[in-house]
């Protein structure tokens, strides 16, 4: 060989075998992903302090001080709550690649010391980790009981409710005298009353049972929604320092005794009388009418089961549902012009003859469902969603995941990020109209708009959600006009925050109700 051809070799060599080397990497990572997401570093994020590690950054709004964060570090933040590593997705493209790229691998969930009562996770819709057990009732759910044919024949049980709603706030506002209505707690009330008629066919409110059950299940939001100090430092859990856990255990056991005794009044009403009309059917009926394989899933659902999951569906929406239309409505009343022209748009789209709005009246509505759209934009229910836990390693945006990582998607960030929304702090139903082909919808495929979350984990209850928020926020603006009470200036009203189970008013909502023409008889 000669010296030139050896001089070549020499220095192109190197560079093949190097080459060579990438190739069998990337071959190896492509098999074995794991490895691959485990050589990629955690996204960024600030340095934790010992023990606490970035507590202390949180403070009392921990979705506006991860908002800020993501500015500074990006999309992917990596934060340290104690001892718990938590990844911060703060981005459209972020949540795209997730849920488009990771769903099954980001799918568990991060189980908080308030919910490890005794068998907690068993036969649990919302903190099961996912397997078949989960499979099976979330598909009893969204195939079952959210179905759109169910809940069409349940139209009748909404409609009482909201009838129910205007009777109330018309007695608490003296039918236009000057009283003050409390509107948030009214609402919660109303939310609380339509669930145990979908769920049970019960209005609870009416007897013992249901009323002790109100306050046990308000006193386990509260109680859920309290930060836990056991939950980022191990080393504590035995201990519950704040007995959170302990105080959980008591209400949850006594929320779960009673629900027991509806579900055994029910099996034996169903013993004498069968089961009824199969549309109008309520959730029990739909748990309690389950046919499994037998293999895979049960024949019948366990009876601690359908308790567990009825306890849930009441934890999940009462105060979620509460505080979106608490929060739609204290937004109407702060922006006159916007409640104006959604008064209008219901008033003259209903006819003067008919006391209420009708679900089939909400379709000829597009404003009403605008402000429903921006009202979930600004104040989505549950700011992180519900939390997340990696499964298996992965990479999002070039950013290794590790396994059982708390995993965040910032959805209140999403829904006001400039890069995606104009002028996002203002209130404008109109960027949802139907003839804007940029106008997103909240069923999960638009990744800049993501209230009730995306993917499997979804919540299941949209279906419902978008017949009962128009239908709630258009009957009262179709019968009463709201103001402030003593005359206060309506743009100066506090929309200031706070973090329980889900994002509510910090100041309730009390409000003058003046009933309006088209519905005072």
């Amino acid at each position: 060989m000669e010296r030139s051809e050896m001089v070549i070799l020499s220095l192109v060599l190197p560079l093949l075998l190097t080459l060579l080397a990438l190739v069998l990497v990337a071959y190896q990572r492509r098999l074995n992903p794991k490895a691959a997401a485990a050589s990629q570093p955690l996204p960024p994020g600030p340095t934790p302090l010992p023990l606490i590690g970035n507590l202390h950054q949180l403070g009392s709004l921990p979705h506006k001080s991860l908002a800020r964060l993501a500015r500074r570090y990006g999309p992917v933040v990596t934060v340290h709550l104690g001892a718990m590593t938590t990844v911060v997705v703060s981005s459209a493209a972020a949540a795209r690649e997730m849920y488009k790229e990771h769903d099954a691998a980001l799918a568990g969930r991060m189980v908080y010391e308030s919910m490890r009562y005794e068998r907690a996770n068993e036969g649990s819709i919302i903190t099961a980790q996912p397997g078949a057990e989960w499979r099976m009732l979330r598909r009893l759910c969204t195939t079952g009981f959210f179905a759109a044919a169910r809940l069409d024949a349940l139209q009748g049980v909404r409609s009482r409710c909201v009838a129910g709603l205007l009777r109330r706030a018309d007695d608490a506002g003296g039918s236009g005298r000057g009283g003050v209505v409390d509107l948030g707690r009214l609402l919660f009330l109303t939310a609380f009353n339509h669930t145990g008629n979908l769920v049970l066919s019960r209005d609870l409110l009416d007897s013992k049972e249901g009323n002790e059950f109100f306050h046990h299940a308000g006193r386990i939001m509260e109680i859920v929604g309290r930060p836990n100090v056991a939950d980022f430092v191990p080393a504590l859990r035995r201990l519950d320092p704040q007995g959170i856990r302990r105080g959980m255990e008591g209400h949850i056991r006594r929320a779960l005794e009673i629900v027991a005794g509806f579900l055994n009044e029910r099996i034996q009403r169903r013993d004498k009388e069968g089961s009824g009309d199969d549309k109008k059917k309520d959730l029990l009926d739909v748990l309690l009418d389950f046919e499994g394989d037998g293999v895979e899933e049960p024949k019948k659902l366990p009876f601690d089961t359908i308790v567990k999951v009825v306890v849930e569906i009441f934890i999940a929406g009462i105060d979620t549902t509460a505080g979106t239309m608490e929060w739609a409505m204290a937004e109407l009343i702060k922006h006159p012009e916007v409640m104006k022209k959604a008064q209008a748009e219901v008033r003259e789209n209903i006819a003067a003859s008919k006391e209420y709005l009708e679900e089939k009246d909400v379709i000829n509505l597009p404003y009403l469902k605008g402000v429903i759209n921006e009202t979930l934009r600004l104040h989505p229910p549950l700011p992180f969603l519900v939390p997340h836990k990696s499964l298996k390693p992965c990479t999002l945006l070039g950013h290794g995941i590790p396994c059982d990582t708390q995993v965040f998607v910032n959805v209140w960030a999403l829904g006001r990020d400039p890069s995606t929304w104009p002028e996002p702090e203002v209130f404008d139903p109109a960027r949802f109209a139907p003839e804007n082909p940029a106008a997103a919808d909240y069923k999960g495929h638009h990744y800049e708009f993501l209230p009730f979350g995306s993917g499997r984990r979804k919540c299941p209850a949209i279906p419902l959600v978008s017949r009962l928020l128009p239908l709630v926020i258009g009957s009262l603006l179709y019968a009463f006009d709201w103001q402030l009470p003593c005359g206060a200036d309506p743009t100066r009203l506090d929309m200031s925050e706070r973090v329980t189970i889900s994002l509510r008013k910090a100041v309730p909502l009390r409000v003058l109700a003046v009933p309006h023409k088209s519905w005072a008889k």
